[in-house]
């Protein structure tokens, strides 16, 4: 058999052979396609998915606040000891049912603070062996206010109390002092600033200021004082 031509027709290569048989030439045509580059199939036209990896959004580290080493320790304290059942009574003992100016006292020395001769605590584990300073919300506010070891604070200077301060309530508005707890949490800012405080009667480690003030003791005040 002899090959005499080639021929390209539509999509496809025709190969055209002639083959004489007997004298007599007969024509016989097979198609050969190639590839048309212009030609596209639906895997091409459609591009296959391919995955698609999210990219985290970043988020913000949080921020740390820096807590001196002896509010620390003040924290320390009253976050351990502020539940019934983890009173150290051993050493400062418990006054009944208003112990609350005795465990920011004791919270105090844990600060670094130093008894004196009006604000003191024989650690005998009786508690009214303590000085009326120790153991009287007014008159703790008097010591302090006397001694300057403190700044008195508005709840109107939300934005200058600190963690580790002394809160202060009157419940009656009388002009006393009827409560005193450790100021354990400070968030928010401006006009959304939200204190929590831990005490003693009612025991708590982050009770809300404004729970305090408002569920509990409707049209109660309460004052703080910030410790240098």
């Amino acid at each position: 058999m002899a090959l005499n031509r080639w021929q390209l027709t539509g999509l496809g290569l025709v190969v055209v052979a002639s083959v004489t048989v007997a004298g007599v030439a007969l024509a016989t045509a097979g198609t050969a396609r190639t590839p048309n580059p212009m030609a596209t199939t639906d895997a091409a036209a459609t591009p296959e998915p391919t995955a698609t990896r999210e990219v985290p959004a970043e988020t913000a580290a949080p921020v740390e606040v820096e807590v001196d080493p002896a509010v620390q320790a003040q924290l320390d304290y009253v976050l351990a000891h502020w539940a019934d059942g983890t009173y150290n009574s051993a050493e400062y003992g418990v006054v009944g049912e208003n112990d609350c100016v005795n465990f920011a006292s004791q919270a105090l020395i844990e600060r670094g603070w130093q008894m004196d001769d009006v604000w003191n605590n024989p650690k005998t584990g009786n508690a009214y062996d303590a000085s009326s300073a120790w153991i009287s919300s007014t008159a703790l506010m008097n010591y302090i206010a006397d001694t300057g070891r403190a700044t008195a604070l508005t709840d109107d200077q939300r934005d200058q109390v600190k963690v580790g301060d002394v809160a202060q309530f009157d419940w009656d508005n009388s002009g006393d002092r009827d409560h005193t707890g450790i100021v354990t949490r400070v968030e928010g800012t401006g006009d959304d600033i939200v204190i929590s405080f831990a005490g003693h009667t009612l025991d708590s480690d982050y009770r809300s200021v404004d729970t305090a003030i408002t569920t509990d003791h409707p049209g109660a005040t309460a004052y703080y004082w910030s410790i240098p």
